[in-house]
């Protein structure tokens, strides 16, 4: 050993060994068990360590690779498992200070840019040495080289965010490994001071700086998908938790509070002789103006940390009594955004528009900590504080006055913040605030409109409380007169304005809303309407005030029966003081004679528009006061007795017009036709209007009715034929010339119910064409996304076609199938269409009268047109059949002949969109003729097409699969069997299986994509379905079968040739698709064939003649497609239904004949050759097909039948086999926890199938396997697919039913199982990739488990390791998912135990409290109120799990009344979390809900106690809950009590 050691170690110390050599000697030294040194992994430490000091102290010269070296053997030293082994075993090893510093060093020439070298291999050391404890303590021990060390890396981690470069994951793991480590050493620190001095002067700036950076990177995806995802947030927080941690104890409040509170509000006097000198908020403000940054992004640093600053500051301090040095300090941080110079009156143009939406941004977090918190008291501040806070926000809002930002979301944000506060604060810039949020301002983005929006909702919802609406509306109505800030303002009421509008209107009472309309036309009266002739302005503040009238009018709450009568009387005036001092002498204006060849003037438009807004507001709310209220008295009724005949033709609209002269009224709809503005469009509302006083009266005027539709659909005629529009947001002032085609199209739609019985049919065809076309534009415009509220051709066109009204207007619903049969015939070539004999050419014809069906129905045809000719009807409905039979027979020998329609790529994408319109039709509510129409559309379109040789074959599967979808769509329907009227089944089958046989030729090079499997499922599916309704029909059932039958018998693709040459002329497409044709007629025949009573012997033995031919050509084809599959290659997916519905034909037929299931007699032994040949390579191929979940469900169906007869074995092999590939199949890595639920059902059932047939021995073989895989050695061997495949097979046992011997085999080996389980998640739990993996599974097997075992488990320490397992799981730090899996599978877990084991609850009673307490802590802290909420889905998750912890809440109080005794324990559990939390509404109403009901159990001993002994903040809570317990939940339980018998 001497010899050994003064080998080495003095070569290793001596300066004549080169560099080289010594390295070799230490990894030799390391590695080897030969080489003997005392205290040897210290030495060799002690000796790199000390050659890497005094190499960076400048003492030896050595080559930069030899430093490398050095480094790589520290890290290999400190990383290797045998000194983790050593450590674990007791053994000291340390390292000395100085490699601490030297780390720390080099760290820093790293950050000042001047050398990256070696940097990973320091990282990687100095991450060995934080994560093992012993050597760790050189940045422990002494804390100051631990704060370096992060001050370091954080700098290092900003350079790297801030750089384009990708973002590495090696600064980022090391750096919340050093977060973690310092917080700990945090926390152990005695002087708040010294904390605070170390944070402020070292980890303050790089902390904010590298969260800011976190928080606005521009994540892409070469970044570190880990650093992305986790460490980003974790970072943030733990950001987060230092700063609070350090800047904001408990210990420092006094020195904040002495900082801040001015001097005579600071009451209390310091204790003791020293007076510290600590002024935390000036260091902070000090450190924050510094320049820490790049100054380009040094104030959006500020404005992301003030707010956070303040959140913290709020956290740790704010109680009721502190609020005003809350306050203090908003103001002081306040002081540090850009904004505070404002104040001060500095240049605004120092900010850019992005400095400002930073800027606001940081103030609107501010405000809302404020309102949250509760921080301003509107008394306190006045009577204790002199308005001090007042004051401040007062300045606040003076300054986003006077500095508006229209175009910056947060400004809007920040006054709606300030008017919750306190309205007062902006009511005296009532005026400007209305003009720059509201009526000028130019808001025109989604983003900004919301934000605006709100702001005056809460406007109107303030002052609609104070009942101060009519002082908001005198300001509006002023900002309206006030000279135009642009020509052309925005409509003063949005859509969603609108709404807001309309709620508080119902609120209000109708004196206000009548005093706020009476302001609005007596200013318009006097002011407006004088002064409108020829002025632009005025127009323009014509049509704000009429749109205010309008939305008024149309929002309030009408007058009815019980209205008083004085209000009745006030509303008449009013309208009366419309008609005459508004409308008349508009319409006097506008009927003047003018030139034809004058252009009219913007006013002219403006007067117009607002002229027939308020005609047609004045006639729809006197007409609506007219029906709903008997009191009230029309103001048209006074001088009706002077309305001519005319204008009662015109609705009485020539009532407002001066003499009621009809040629006036002539004039006024000339002029506003000429604009497609909001005249052109309440032109059309007034027509529609008239029709429904019309249709009023009891004998209604049909000429008139026709007319008025004619002109509904006239008028727009022109705009939609230019097919130029743009979304409209249903406004009635915001009509343009490019939103007026939407409003029109949108009015025509709407009233469809209306206009349609009084339209021609050539108006009808017009409808249905311009549908068609809107909804092929719009399919062609769908990736241009439109705003969600608008309202466009497109949508409104959709919309009709997916509603359920259209199959009710039969008539045009029969027009847009001719329409849109029109348009498919339009696709065809050229030549194709000039051939007038082609089946969509003759289904496209012009003189077919396909609408008079629906009219013989409907004997309405007096209202339409009237038929041409006068032959009588049936004739002519003869003609339509007619056609129908000859295009049937013209596709048959279209078929026969092989003469197809050969179109190309682009003419392919045309159909396909036509087809994607046609699925949008309910096809199972068409009429007998246009069902017939439609399945001969497509049956010509899948038959009598092909695609060019240079077409896409993924499109070509696509439109193919598309035609068969749609057709079995129509079979649905209920006038599917129309069909056969033209022809005859067997026909339609030929014609289908003949040409998709011809055209899978195309296909033999594609048959491995998804696209060709979905392809063969749609053929299959149609003819499956057709081959249904041929036997639902009995009609020729034998006859059209045998023909079908006979047909595939004939269809042999190459098969001459390959018998001659060996099968290479195979065609496997057409091969697959023959064999699917073959495999659905045997599925068919066979289910009919088990369904059939048994008296009908004789219908057995013939369907079971047909059967035979079939199965024999089966086998021929499936051995065919296997010799032409290549050695070695995986079974086709479409031969293994085949191989399946072959078996089951089978064995059908044995058990129908009564035949005892013999391998020597029924079953010929080729077949089961074939049958054994598919098992062994389904067996075979089982283990590696985890992606392939098509096949995989193949294969388990065919297992399922062929284990339910064991004598098919081959060989030696038994049920243990099959499991054991299920086995496999479940530990490969593509079977994820969502493929085996996607297969459950097909995994259960072979299983049921194997352990229902299996020995007892087969039977403990098969537990022997699972029990391997829960063993301990997988997991700790990192195989975690063994460990799921085991949770898994015992999942699927639980689900099985055995009985007997394997019963007791089972549960006699459960208590391992559990055991196992429960280790299992121990060791899982510490690695969270594994907690979806592994955990979720075991917590839903537990569960599974405990279900079954009630009554069989009786040993309670068994049932009760499932807590030992629930109390391990984690609930915090998970994603969404896990977070719903855990959580579910804890629930499930404790539901069980609760409904199945309740006597081993009541011995782990305080067990199942803390595990079911955990699941409302971790609900609590999700649940927590976070400001937007995000994403939605998230939130559905968290209310899920709060509505299910109700329902455990329930279920205690309601099913264990032994659980009493807890009762109290349960709600002090609950109160003391509920204190710690602001729960989101929603959450807290469920989890409120659910403690009620233990409130039920707790007699008033428990209250006493509970208000006794809770802490001081917590009772507070309980009392709350405890009153409102009383005030809502109790009271109603009393109640319903009353009613009980």
């Amino acid at each position: 050993m001497a010899a050994i050691y003064s080998g080495i170690y003095p070569k290793l110390k001596s300066a004549k060994t080169s560099w080289e050599d010594k390295l070799k000697l230490a990894h030799f030294a390391w590695i080897s068990h030969q080489c003997v040194i005392p205290n040897k992994e210290q030495v060799l430490l002690d000796w790199v360590s000390h050659a890497l000091v005094s190499y960076y102290n400048k003492k030896p010269e050595l080559e930069d690779e030899v430093v490398e070296k050095l480094w790589a053997y520290l890290d290999n030293i400190i990383h290797s498992r045998r000194l983790q082994n050593l450590l674990k075993s007791g053994k000291t090893i340390g390292l000395s200070f100085s490699v601490a510093q030297v780390i720390n060093e080099r760290l820093s020439e790293a950050c000042s840019q001047k050398t990256q070298q070696n940097l990973g291999t320091v990282l990687s050391c100095s991450s060995g040495i934080l994560s093992t404890p012993s050597l760790s303590i050189i940045y422990t021990a002494k804390c100051e080289l631990l704060v370096d060390l992060l001050s370091k890396l954080s700098k290092l981690a900003c350079q790297q965010l801030a750089s384009d470069n990708t973002v590495g994951s090696e600064v980022f793991s090391v750096l919340q490994l050093t977060f973690a480590q310092y917080l700990l050493i945090q926390r152990q620190q005695t002087n708040p001071n010294r904390v605070f001095g170390q944070v402020t002067n070292h980890l303050l700036q790089p902390c904010l700086l590298l969260r800011h950076l976190l928080t606005v990177r521009s994540w892409t995806q070469a970044d570190d998908n880990h650093v992305r995802q986790h460490l980003s947030k974790e970072i943030r927080n733990q950001v987060e938790t230092l700063l609070q941690a350090a800047l904001f104890q408990p210990e420092l409040f006094s020195s904040y509070k002495e900082e801040l509170l001015p001097e005579q509000e600071f009451q209390e006097k310091k204790k003791g002789a020293l007076k510290s000198l600590l002024l935390p908020v000036s260091t902070v403000q000090t450190k924050l103006a510094s320049g820490f940054c790049e100054p380009d992004i040094h104030g959006a640093v500020v404005a992301g940390s003030v707010s956070l600053l303040y959140k913290l500051f709020l956290d740790s301090y704010c109680k009721a009594e502190n609020h005003l040095v809350c306050f203090h300090m908003l103001s002081r941080l306040f002081g540090c955004l850009r904004l505070s110079g404002l104040q001060q009156e500095a240049r605004e143009d120092t900010l850019c528009p992005a400095d400002w939406s930073t800027e606001l941004l940081a103030l609107e977090q501010l405000l809302n900590l404020v309102l949250s918190s509760d921080i301003y008291n509107v008394a306190s501040d006045r009577i204790r504080h002199k308005e001090i806070q007042f004051g401040f926000y007062r300045k606040l809002a003076q300054m986003l006055m006077s500095h508006s930002q229209a175009s910056v979301p947060a400004w809007f944000r920040c006054l709606k913040l300030l008017m919750s506060l306190n309205h007062l604060i902006v009511e005296p810039d009532l005026d400007d605030l209305v003009a720059s949020a509201w009526i000028d301002a130019e808001v025109s983005e989604p983003r900004t409109k919301k934000p605006q929006e709100s702001l005056i909702s809460t406007m109107f919802q303030t002052y609609s409380k104070l009942r101060q609406f009519p002082r908001l509306f005198e300001e509006v109505l002023t900002v309206i007169c006030r000279p135009a800030a642009d020509e052309l303002r925005l409509p003063v009421f949005s859509a969603g304005l609108t709404a807001k509008l309309r709620e508080c209107l119902l609120e209000l009472p109708p004196n206000q809303i009548l005093d706020i309309l009476c302001l609005f036309v007596e200013k318009c009266q006097t002011l407006i309407v004088p002064a409108v002739e020829g002025s632009a302005d005025m127009a323009l503040k014509l049509l704000s005030v009429s749109s205010v009238l309008h939305a008024f009018l149309f929002n309030m709450r009408s007058l009815d029966d019980v209205t008083p009568s004085p209000v009745v009387l006030r509303t008449q005036s009013l309208l009366t003081k419309m008609q005459k001092g508004m409308i008349q002498p508009l319409m006097e204006l506008l009927q003047a004679p003018r030139r034809q060849e004058e252009k009219p003037d913007l006013w002219l438009r403006k007067a117009s528009d607002s002229a027939l807004l308020l005609v047609y507001t004045w006639i729809e709310v006197d007409t609506l006061f007219g029906v709903s209220c008997s009191k009230y008295v029309s103001p048209a009724a006074e001088i009706a007795g002077a309305v001519s005949a005319s204008a009662v033709r015109h609705g009485g609209i020539l009532a407002f017009l001066p003499g009621a002269e009809e040629q006036s009224w002539e004039r006024v709809m000339e002029l506003a036709n000429s604009f497609t503005s909001t005249s052109k469009y309440c032109l059309e509302l007034l027509t529609l209007q008239k029709m429904k006083m019309v249709l009023m009266q009891t004998k209604g005027d049909l000429q008139a009715l026709q007319h008025a539709a004619a002109y509904i659909l006239e008028s727009g005629r022109s705009s939609m034929s230019r097919g130029e529009s743009e979304p409209w947001d249903g406004d009635i002032t915001a009509i343009s010339d490019l939103t007026y085609p939407t409003a029109h199209w949108h009015l025509v739609i709407s009233n469809l119910t209306i206009l349609l019985p009084y339209i021609s049919l050539k108006d009808v065809e017009y409808i249905a064409n311009v549908l068609l076309e809107t909804l092929v534009l719009a399919k062609a415009q769908e990736a241009d996304t439109d705003r969600e509220s608008s309202i466009s051709i497109g949508k409104i066109s959709l919309g009709l076609i997916q509603s359920s009204f259209l199959p009710e207007m039969k008539v045009l619903h029969c027009a847009f199938l001719t329409s849109l049969i029109n348009q498919f015939a339009k696709v065809l070539p050229s030549v194709a269409r000039n051939s007038v004999d082609l089946p969509l050419q003759q289904l496209s014809a012009g003189d077919i009268p396909w609408h008079e069906e629906i009219l013989t129905a409907c004997r309405h045809v007096d209202l339409l047109e009237a038929p041409s000719e006068n032959k009588p009807l049936k004739n002519e409905l003869s003609l339509s059949w007619k056609t129908l039979e000859k295009v049937a027979q013209c596709i048959v020998l279209l078929v026969k002949n092989g003469c197809p329609v050969i179109f190309k790529e682009s003419q392919l994408e045309r159909f396909l969109g036509l087809l994607e319109i046609a699925s949008l039709l309910k096809l199972d509510s068409l009429l007998p003729s246009d069902c017939t129409r439609c399945f001969l559309v497509l049956l010509s379109l899948l038959a009598n097409t092909r695609a060019s040789v240079s077409c896409s074959k993924p499109l070509l599967l696509k439109f193919l699969s598309t035609c068969c979808h749609l057709l079995r769509c129509l079979q649905a329907g209920r006038n599917a069997n129309s069909v056969f009227k033209v022809f005859h089944a067997s026909d339609i089958l030929e014609a289908v299986m003949t040409s998709q046989l011809t055209a899978s030729k195309f296909f033999t090079d594609i048959l491995t994509v998804p696209v060709w499997a979905e392809y063969l499922q749609e053929v299959q599916a149609f003819l499956e379905d057709f081959l249904q309704v041929i036997i639902e029909r009995r009609q020729s059932v034998k006859l059209n079968l045998e023909k079908f039958m006979s047909f595939l018998v004939s269809c042999k693709p190459d098969v001459g040739a390959a018998k001659s040459k060996g099968c290479k002329n195979w065609n496997p497409a057409a091969g697959q698709l023959l064999l699917m044709a073959f495999t659905t007629l045997c599925h068919v025949v066979t289910l009919y064939l088990q369904q059939l009573p048994e008296k009908k012997l004789q219908s057995v033995d013939v369907a079971s003649a047909l059967l035979e031919p079939v199965v024999l050509q089966m086998v021929r084809t499936v051995e065919h497609g296997l010799q032409s599959n290549t050695q070695n290659q995986p079974l086709p997916v479409a031969f293994i239904p085949s191989v399946t519905t072959l078996l089951k034909a089978d064995l059908s037929y044995a058990v129908k004949k009564g035949c005892q299931i013999e391998l020597s007699g029924f079953l010929e032994q080729p077949r089961i050759k074939l049958y054994q040949k598919f098992y062994s390579q389904i067996l075979r191929e089982l283990p590696c097909a985890g992606g392939n979940l098509q096949f995989l469900q193949s294969a388990l169906q065919f297992l399922t039948v062929f284990c339910s007869v064991p004598e098919l074995y081959p060989g030696k092999e038994t049920a243990v086999t099959v499991v054991f590939a299920m086995k496999k199949l479940l530990t490969d890595p593509a079977v994820t926890t969502q493929v085996i639920r996607t297969m459950e059902t097909e995994l259960t059932e072979v299983l049921v199938q194997l352990l229902g047939n299996c020995s007892a021995e087969e039977f403990y073989a098969i537990m022997r396997l699972v029990l391997q895989g829960l063993e301990m050695r997988n997991v700790w061997q990192q195989n975690a697919e063994e460990v799921l495949s085991a949770v898994t097979l015992t999942k699927l046992l639980l689900s099985c039913p055995i009985s007997g011997d394997k019963e007791k085999a089972f549960w006699f080996a459960s208590p391992q199982i559990i055991t196992a389980l429960a280790m299992q998640t121990k060791e899982a739990c510490q690695d969270q990739s594994l907690i979806p993996t592994i955990v979720i599974p075991i917590l839903e097997t537990v569960a599974a488990l405990l279900r079954q075992g009630e009554g069989v488990l009786l040993n309670p320490h068994h049932v009760a390791l499932a807590f030992t397992i629930l109390l391990t799981v984690p609930l915090d730090h998970l994603k969404t998912e896990d977070y719903r899996g855990v959580f579910l599978g804890v629930h499930e877990v404790l539901f069980s135990v609760v409904q199945c084991h309740p006597k081993v609850l009541l011995k782990a009673a305080p067990s199942f409290l803390n595990s079911f307490h955990r699941l409302v802590v971790s609900v609590m802290h999700e649940g927590r109120q976070k400001g937007d909420r995000g994403n939605t889905d998230e939130f559905e998750v968290i209310l899920k799990c709060a509505h299910l912890v109700e329902r455990m809440y329930t279920h205690i109080a309601a099913e264990m009344e032994d659980f009493t005794v807890f009762s109290a324990f349960i709600v002090a559990q609950y109160v003391t979390e509920l204190q710690k939390v602001t729960l989101h509404p929603a959450v807290k109403k469920h989890l409120t809900e659910g403690i009620y009901h233990i409130l039920d159990l707790c007699i008033e001993r428990d209250i006493k106690f509970l208000n006794a002994s809770l802490p001081a903040g917590v009772r507070e809570v309980f009392k709350d809950l405890y009153s409102d317990y009383n005030r809502y939940h109790k009271a109603k339980k009393q109640g319903e009590e009353k009613y009980t018998a």
